[in-house]
């Protein structure tokens, strides 16, 4: 239980903060780590290919024209299996690709029922499509400072003018859009570079609030889980960036915290395997829970209210 103060707690500081939640410079890493595991459990993993996400672009000016597309065929067609002499006419047979059954998993064991539980049924967390972020339509013609540098082990990014020079009113926003970009290097420029505008900040971010629950909100909606930790994540640092900030997300806790109070009970009950996703910070209901609790400290005397009020089953860590 942590006292209650108006500003940042004395508990935690931004620097262990931005120590604890480096989240950019472990993404390339995570997705290796996940593709080798889908391989020796022979899934097809391709986090690029997917219906969720927007497809790159085919060069750097844009996609070819649609003249110059291969089209693949569908169908093949087939010599004639028969052949009327009094009619006199021809019956011709296609075969679909794919439509046999060459090749394909069989079993004669029957299919068990699976039992879906109401919110999946319903669809509340299903994921949504990502539509293209004004991050991308920035990068891909040059209008941002920002490349990645590759001389290192480990990727890190190169600013052409430093963060503190930046106009926030017009970068931040842009940068914080891009979070629920799936694909590199949109990806990670956009996490990267976010995560040090808020540490360079300063007294910059706080009027910049009002410009910001838009591209959180859009990023919050997606209802993909990857999206929603990198989100929550940013979230946590944009709290403790600075004073104030906490206060000044309270009016606009009505457009954040539903997505939160569906995400706030998504454990996996593992039996007694163990959870990885708990000492790297990606167990998204523990996720939740942590957010809620530092904008309750962070959020001044009319947080917890407004928090209920959205999530009726979030209790307080907050002593009166």
């Amino acid at each position: 239980m942590l006292p209650k103060v108006s500003g940042v707690p004395s508990s935690i500081t931004p620097k262990e903060s931005s120590r604890q939640q480096n989240v950019g410079s472990k993404l390339i890493t995570e997705d290796y780590l996940r593709l080798m595991m889908c391989k020796g459990q022979n899934i097809n993993y391709k986090p690029w290919k997917n219906v969720w996400s927007p497809r790159n672009p085919h060069s750097a000016f844009g996609d070819f024209p649609k003249t110059f597309h291969v089209r693949s065929p569908t169908s093949t067609k087939l010599t004639p299996i028969h052949e009327d002499s009094h009619a006199r006419t021809m019956i011709k047979a296609f075969s679909s690709v794919g439509s046999g059954l060459g090749g394909k998993a069989t079993t004669l064991n029957p299919k068990k029922l699976v039992f879906l539980p109401p919110t999946q049924i319903a669809g509340a967390v299903a994921r949504r499509a990502i539509n293209v972020s004004e991050f991308r339509r920035f990068y891909d013609r040059g209008d941002l400072p920002i490349k990645i540098d590759h001389q290192s082990s480990v990727s890190k990014i190169e600013w052409k003018i430093s963060p503190e020079q930046l106009d926030y009113h017009h970068y931040l926003p842009i940068f914080l859009d891009g979070i629920r970009e799936k694909m590199d290097p949109y990806r990670f420029l956009a996490i990267m570079g976010t995560n040090e505008m808020l540490e360079a900040g300063g007294s910059k971010i706080l009027p910049v609030i009002p410009q910001l629950i838009i591209p959180l909100k859009t990023a919050l909606n997606t209802r993909d889980p990857d999206v929603i930790q990198i989100t929550l994540k940013i979230l946590q640092k944009l709290v403790l960036s600075g004073e104030m900030i906490g206060e000044a997300l309270v009016p606009y806790y009505r457009q954040l915290l539903p997505i939160f109070n569906i995400f706030k009970n998504s454990n996996k009950n593992m039996g007694d395997k163990i959870d990885y996703n708990q000492r790297k910070k990606l167990n998204l209901g523990d996720l939740v829970q942590e957010t809620l609790e530092l904008l309750e400290q962070t959020g001044g005397e009319d947080a917890f209210i407004n928090i209920k009020y959205m999530i009726p089953t979030y209790e307080s860590v907050v002593i009166n």
